[in-house]
């Protein structure tokens, strides 16, 4: 582990999170940005990576608190850690204190003009399980919901695209940012990975629209997702398919399954949680959600946001429940590790104040090579096909970013 010396340590403010995006570029190492702020770091300085089940979630999050409250004792003006946490506890995690930090408000879609970009064109694909084997794979998972086993579990897929030219990825995070005004957008850099015998930076690079949860002050507030529909450029289908969705009995099933599993691990550290009865309706540029906003009174300040975050992942929007039981599933059937994909993503100040969004609808870019990720729930009623097609609608989210356009139908 490195430590900054105070010197070096330097957090700003600045006027528009807009600003911050116009700032970023190859030597940002983080980047992320709600409707609350935008944090752009620079620079990689004190490193708290966890190694793979080396400690208990609680003895990690209060090891973060610690260098924090370090580094703030040695004069850094508003240490973070940020970076991004894996799905699965043996997998390799990316938490970082940047050398330099700005800080903002939120970003303002309506005036971002992405730059330019050449077109690039597809001269690799690959999606992994293959169409027939993921279609097996559900129905081995629904067996297993059928035979009382599970109430919910989550299948994945990954695609793997070679592009006939390096991503610019600051047009992409313009694009992203553009399109998903409401969202979560981020960029971390991660350890170099290898394309055509070559080594290339990596970047974790999405546009999420769900937050796990954040905390402010003795605020904390969550806003899990579960139960989706592609959205129709249709105006009318696509009301349509908004009011199905919200009257759908199996979406508000596999809805509320996650949404007792958040409240009951949320409960514990809360003085009070208010918990809607019915979900709603919320929207990115490509699907349909129902959302359950919850709020709660923290009831001790000294409840970091990172340690929350590490009491819910995984919810069942992500995994499943049982947890375990959904876990060992998803071990079983998925062909791949996730990896980042479907962990955590965002900061934690040293104050404990942070925000935590769902690694979702996100791609692992290094050079002209891409990794795309999107999964899809299964509870009793779901439709094989149905969630195939939910999976390729989730994945435009960058593909669209990209200029990519939709996926082949048969993939």
């Amino acid at each position: 582990m490195t430590s900054i010396p105070a010197s070096e340590a330097a957090v700003a403010s600045a006027r528009s999170g807009t600003e911050l995006l116009g700032a970023y570029d190859l030597e940002s190492s983080f980047y992320f940005s709600s409707n609350v702020r935008t944090i752009l770091g620079q620079g990689v300085g004190e490193i708290i990576a966890r190694s793979g089940g080396s400690a208990p979630a609680e003895a990690f999050a209060e090891r973060v608190a610690t260098v924090l409250a370090g580094l703030e004792r040695a004069g850094h003006d508003r240490p973070m850690a940020v970076g991004a946490l894996p799905f699965a506890a043996n997998s390799p995690a990316h938490l970082f204190v940047p050398t330099a930090i700005r800080v903002g408000g939120p970003v303002d879609a309506a005036s971002i003009s992405p730059r330019p970009s050449p077109p690039a064109s597809v001269e690799g694909m690959r999606m992994s399980p293959e169409r027939d084997v993921y279609l097996r794979g559900v129905e081995r998972a629904l067996d297993a919901i059928r035979d009382d086993e599970l109430s919910k579990v989550v299948l994945s897929r990954m695609l793997e695209l070679r592009l006939s030219q390096p991503v610019e990825l600051h047009a992409l995070l313009e694009r992203l940012s553009k399109r998903n005004a409401s969202g979560y957008t981020f960029a971390v850099r991660l350890p170099e990975g290898r394309s055509s015998g070559t080594t290339h930076p990596r970047t974790l690079i999405g546009a999420s629209p769900e937050l796990l949860v954040s905390r402010s002050g003795n605020t904390v507030f969550a806003n899990p997702l579960a139960g989706s529909a592609p959205r129709s450029p249709d105006p009318e289908e696509d009301q349509r398919r908004a009011n199905a969705l919200l009257a759908s009995e199996k979406d508000r099933r596999e809805h509320a399954v996650v949404i007792e599993a958040i409240a009951a691990a949320l409960q514990p550290f809360c003085r009070s949680l208010s918990v809607p009865s019915c979900p709603s309706l919320v929207h990115t540029e490509a699907m349909w959600h129902l959302a359950t906003p919850i709020k709660g009174e923290l009831a001790d300040l000294s409840t970091s946001s990172l340690q929350l975050a590490m009491a819910l992942h995984p919810t069942p929007a992500v995994c499943g429940y049982p947890a375990a039981r959904a876990r060992a599933a998803i071990e079983a059937i998925e062909p791949f590790d996730r990896g980042l994909f479907t962990g955590l993503v965002g900061y934690c100040d040293a104050s404990g104040d942070g925000e935590w969004a769902v690694t979702i609808r996100c791609a692992d870019i290094s050079s002209d090579m891409i990794r795309l990720y999107a999964g899809a729930g299964l509870v009793a009623g779901s439709a094989p096909e149905r969630e195939r097609a939910e999976i390729s609608a989730k994945m435009r989210t960058v593909l669209t970013a990209l200029g990519l356009g939709s996926l082949p139908e048969d993939l």
